[in-house]
């Protein structure tokens, strides 16, 4: 692994923690360095479907002391954010390599964004994402029935989606059943359209009955991690706080971190190494993936 020099380290989570939010390219390297190195493998740029958008990122544990390779690990399927309107896949490339260090096989989906689609096209691009990783999994040593979805701020509110409305799933050829958790972070879970170009993604003949993923809580919904920085100013902490409170209602398991002091990006910058001292986020999400149990497997 890498390591940064003292200064150059706290030189680089400024730069980091400054500007995550622009997508800034300096900033995804400055996060990434660290992640280009260590125990892992990537499989890049896999079609799960036909466009250019629908290609994901595989990122498997390196085989461990014994040469055992991955064999029936947890998959986390992880969506990044950008107002579903940016974002590629390899700026993330510090999330997919931070869990697969630990043992997490990881994919790293793109989808399609606006203006080339609309809600709820980009939520298919999601499910079939999942349909293609619970047919994939144990090509790269995954359990299919031990899949955690997960997303930053839209992507959060993708992950969450797919995780609480079990028909889209169905729809596009995935098991719900399979979904053992749910990682948010930073998701707008109750989203209210805010700008005239949120007010065309999410439009007639949809309405907030169909975009809100609070409104598809049910006592199926998988066991959920929510981390949100509490001077979040672009998503309100309101929205993990009633999408908490809806899982609790219905008796799911439920882990909720508020971080006082810290922003929307923080919580998944946190998974990168110059970031990762300011909070908690990586360990505590690692640890409650490794807690969940396989789901829908009846040999089990």
């Amino acid at each position: 692994m890498v390591k940064f020099p003292w200064m150059a380290a706290r030189l680089a989570l400024g730069a980091l923690t400054a500007v995550l939010s622009a997508c800034s390219a300096v900033t995804f390297g400055i996060a990434n360095v660290p992640a280009l190195f260590g125990p892992y493998e990537r499989t890049t740029a896999i079609a799960y479907g036909t466009d250019k958008r629908q290609r994901l990122d595989v990122y498997v544990p390196a085989p461990d002391a014994t040469n055992e390779t991955a064999h029936g690990k947890p998959v986390v399927v992880f969506w990044y954010g950008g107002a579903w309107q940016s974002g590629h896949r390899s700026d993330y490339r510090f999330v997919g390599a931070a869990l697969a260090k630990r043992g997490v096989v990881t994919v790293l989906p793109d989808y399609r964004l606006y203006p080339q689609v609309k809600f709820p096209d980009f939520l298919d691009d999601a499910a079939q994402a999942v349909a293609w990783v619970q047919q994939h999994a144990q090509e790269f040593g995954g359990d299919p029935h031990r899949i955690v979805l997960m997303g930053h701020s839209a992507g959060a509110h993708i992950a969450a989606f797919l995780a609480l409305d079990g028909a889209l799933l169905e729809k596009n050829g995935a098991k719900p059943e399979w979904i053992a958790g749910l990682v948010g972070l930073s998701g707008p879970y109750a989203l209210v359209p805010n700008s005239e170009v949120l007010d065309t993604i999410f439009a007639r003949p949809y309405s907030e009955s169909d975009w809100q993923p609070v409104r598809f809580v049910t006592p199926q919904a998988p066991p959920t991690f929510l981390a949100q920085g509490l001077a979040d100013r672009v998503v309100a902490v309101s929205h993990a706080e009633k999408l908490r409170n809806l899982l609790v209602a219905n008796g799911v398991r439920v882990d909720t971190h508020l971080y006082p002091g810290r922003s929307h990006e923080d919580t998944v910058a946190g998974f990168s190494v110059p970031a990762r001292s300011r909070l908690p986020v990586f360990e505590q999400a690692v640890q409650f993936i490794e807690s969940l149990a396989p789901r829908g497997d009846p040999s089990r």
